[in-house]
């Protein structure tokens, strides 16, 4: 099953956008499955539930950072590369789909809890969200072909 697939499937199985993508990369870079679904857990719905930057973008950002990130302090070649292609993956995020705000995507506010319980009956989150997590792991898969160094 490719990463791709097995971001989508984790969302299938309940779990968060942010946790699903986080999670299908997570074992490439040393980070176990479990530990990548505590730590984006928090990420889901826009940021906890805030409607703001898409959770599955925030996962795929992670990845980033995961890949390419600089684990030392102050201005880094890989800490520019690492901003610039988060960058582009928000870029990219947004062309496929618009914007790239959580609450804009789904066209509810899923902090309020009428207007989350009603967009669980229209199937809201099963019909959309997946197909955000399908594009934000599909945008890994490129950028992580990218060859920085």
């Amino acid at each position: 099953m490719s990463n791709v697939e097995k971001a989508v499937s984790c969302f299938n199985e309940g779990f968060s956008c942010s946790q699903s993508v986080l999670s299908a990369y997570a074992g490439q870079f040393g980070l176990d499955r479990e530990t990548a679904l505590r730590l984006a857990g928090g990420f889901g719905g826009g940021m906890g539930r805030m409607g703001e930057v898409c959770g599955a973008l925030t996962g795929a950002f992670m990845v980033i950072g995961l890949k390419y990130g600089s684990a030392e302090s102050g201005e880094s070649d890989s800490k520019i590369r690492t901003y610039e292609l988060v960058y582009e993956a928000a870029e990219r995020f947004r062309a496929r789909n618009g914007c790239m705000r959580c609450r804009d995507l789904l066209g509810i506010d899923i902090h309020n809890p009428e207007e989350r319980e009603q967009a669980r009956e229209q199937g809201v989150f099963s019909t959309k969200c997946p197909g955000f997590v399908r594009d934000a792991a599909e945008i890994i898969e490129e950028l992580l072909k990218v060859d920085i160094f």
